[in-house]
This record gives C-alpha cells, sequence and structure tokens, in this order.
C-alpha cells in the first residue's frame, strides 16, 4: 500500500477518504481509509455487481411482495409490475431504489443474496466489509465497510462495461405493464465535473453522507469514496483535480514478448509478459523494473518481472516461457491455418 509524500497537500471533511488509481490500486490520498463505518446505499454497488455478472439483465422480472418492506428511496414500483432486471439496476444506481434492491435480490438470490454480496466480498478481497441487507438501510444491522473496501469494490465493478453504462447514465426511461418513468441520476458530479464516468450516493441518520464517484482523463481512472462527508460532491472534485494534476499514468510492462537478454534462455526460450501494466507516477517519482529468472529454464511460469518505487515492490507480472521448437511448432500452424 503506497503512500506519496505528498499525502497531506489536500484535505477533506469527510471522517474517511481516499482517492484510488483503479488500474493500479495506487493510492493517492487518504485518510482513516481502513475506518469500518456504517455506508448506507453505496452498498448497492454490490448489489448491481452481482445483477451484471449473473447475465440476466435481460430477464422479466415481475415485482412480488419483496418490497413491501422498502422504505426510503425508490422507484416506487408496484407489486404485479412486470421490468426487466437490466432496468431495475438503473433504478437501484441512479435513484437509489430500495424497492429495487429487495426485488433484485428476491430474483437473484432466493433469500441468500445477502450471502452472495459477503462471498464476492471476500472474494475481492474486501476483509473490512459486512453487508447485511441489499441496500444499506440501517435495520438489520445495517452494513459496514471501509472507505479502502469500497475503493476496491468499485474498481471491481468498472471492469465490466454493463456497470460502466449504467453509472454513467443521466437520464433513464423505461414504460411497464403498469407505468411509466424518467429518473434522473442522482450523482450531481455526472452534471457539474466533466470528467466523471459513475459513482452512488448514500444516506442514512447512522451513516451520513456517503459518496463513491469515479472520473478519467489522461489515462488515469480515479475512485474516490467519502464517508460521513457534508460537502462530498465538492470535496470529490477537488480530489480528483488533485489527482489530475500531480499523477501520469506511465507505461511500464507490455502483453507480449519480452526483450531482455539471459545466457540461460537466450536462444532456447520465447519470454512473454501477460498482460499489461500502467501506473502514475508524481514528479521526482522514478520506477525500476527488475527481472528475475529461476536458474533452471523450463517452459511455463520461469520468474516475476517485479516493478519497484523508490525502494518498495508496488506490483510483480510472471514471466512466461515457452521452448523455442514448442514456439515455432505453434507459429507454423497458425501460418498453415490462415493459408
Amino acid at each position: 500500500m503506497l503512500f506519496p509524500s505528498s499525502l497531506q497537500a489536500i484535505t477533506t471533511s469527510a471522517t474517511s477518504a481516499i482517492l484510488m488509481d483503479m488500474d493500479s490500486k495506487r493510492i493517492l490520498y487518504a485518510k482513516n481509509i481502513h475506518e469500518v463505518r456504517s455506508v448506507a446505499s453505496i452498498s448497492k454497488i454490490m448489489t448491481a455487481v452481482l445483477a451484471v455478472e449473473s447475465g440476466k439483465l435481460d430477464d422479466m422480472v415481475t415485482i412480488g411482495e419483496e418490497i413491501d418492506k422498502s422504505y426510503g428511496s425508490g422507484i416506487y414500483i408496484q407489486k404485479g409490475e412486470v421490468m426487466s432486471l437490466r432496468d431495475l439496476v438503473y433504478g437501484l444506481m441512479l435513484r437509489s431504489g430500495n424497492d429495487a434492491s429487495y426485488a433484485i435480490a428476491e430474483y437473484l438470490g432466493h433469500g441468500n443474496f445477502v450471502d452472495m454480496m459477503n462471498e464476492k466480498a471476500a472474494a475481492i478481497g474486501m476483509t473490512e466489509t459486512t453487508f447485511h441487507n441489499p441496500n444499506g438501510l440501517d435495520e438489520e444491522e445495517g452494513n459496514y465497510s471501509s472507505a479502502y473496501d469500497m475503493a476496491l469494490l468499485t474498481s471491481y465493478a468498472m471492469q465490466y462495461p454493463e456497470y460502466q453504462k449504467i453509472v454513467s447514465t443521466k437520464t433513464h426511461r423505461v414504460k411497464t405493464n403498469k407505468n411509466s418513468y424518467c429518473w434522473i441520476n442522482k450523482n450531481k458530479l455526472l452534471f457539474q465535473y466533466d470528467y466523471t464516468t459513475g459513482g452512488k450516493t448514500g444516506f442514512t441518520k447512522k451513516a451520513k453522507r456517503t459518496l463513491v464517484s469515479t472520473a478519467s482523463k489522461d489515462q488515469l481512472n480515479l475512485v474516490v469514496v467519502t464517508l460521513n462527508d457534508g460537502n462530498d460532491f465538492l470535496d470529490h472534485a477537488a480530489l480528483f483535480e488533485y489527482g489530475f494534476s500531480t499523477y501520469q499514468q506511465i507505461p511500464v510492462l507490455s502483453e507480449g514478448e519480452l526483450f531482455i537478454y539471459d545466457r540461460l534462455y537466450h536462444g532456447q526460450y520465447h519470454l512473454t509478459i501477460p498482460k499489461d501494466f500502467s501506473f502514475p507516477i508524481a514528479e521526482g517519482e522514478d520506477l525500476m523494473i527488475k527481472f528475475e529468472l529461476s536458474d533452471t529454464p523450463h517452459e511455463g511460469n520461469v520468474g516475476f518481472a517485479k516493478v519497484y518505487l523508490d525502494s518498495e515492490e508496488v506490483y510483480r507480472e510472471e514471466i512466461m516461457a515457452e521452448h523455442l521448437l514448442t514456439f515455432h511448432k505453434k507459429a507454423m500452424g497458425w501460418f498453415s491455418h490462415g493459408q
């Protein structure tokens, strides 16, 4: 976990706050990021993730008695109304519909949705999070997390184009068998800050104002989370401006063939890196790459490309080896197939 020397160059009014690069997970600003608090409706990010991952967004859902327990913010759907799961997620994320959350949970979880939420949190690495419901309402103990965990969750969610599309939508219209709706996104940053790409608002008397937002500029994809922040929209915009003005996204490793000389591998093995890696750095910071290879050449994982900021390791990626004879046989097969 990296904290730059310029960490205190900006302040917020939040009890907890984080600015994170979603690609590398580098922390660019931190304030009580591991304090566990009630998080209110930003919990719905997890509900949306499970809906997107279900592969059932085009399913038509008939609303049932599950919405009877809903209160607070809603999209005001009725029992017997038929709506696609996708439209329910729009209502969940744009209008923070608690009724939508219960409908989604019932359709996908059949009573086990909260278990699904906690299992997914564990899989993502959210060690400071406990969900008790699909919406963040404070009954049933409410939902608890940290700014850090919610930044991890959002970084995970934003890898899905369908999720990105939903949370970046300003206005969404729906017509059902009972009603017509026009939903305007509650995330004011979509209307006020040009680089905003999504987010989720939240509020309960216990949690106070909570907010997650994302923004992208010049290859930097950032997320801000604030918990208990009465000045949240302005704080988020200020943190994004700080991030974009202070850091530059630098390509570090490139997917594909690795061109390094090593006497044990040279002329015998084809070395590759499986994926790209970029990292945000500020003026005056330097990155170093160190390649470590096994002393016993073989096919498969033969070592790591390690990236250091100053003397601290910030990333490592596998180096894969394939014997040139194997590689050439594959290449000839590709060539023959292309003919």
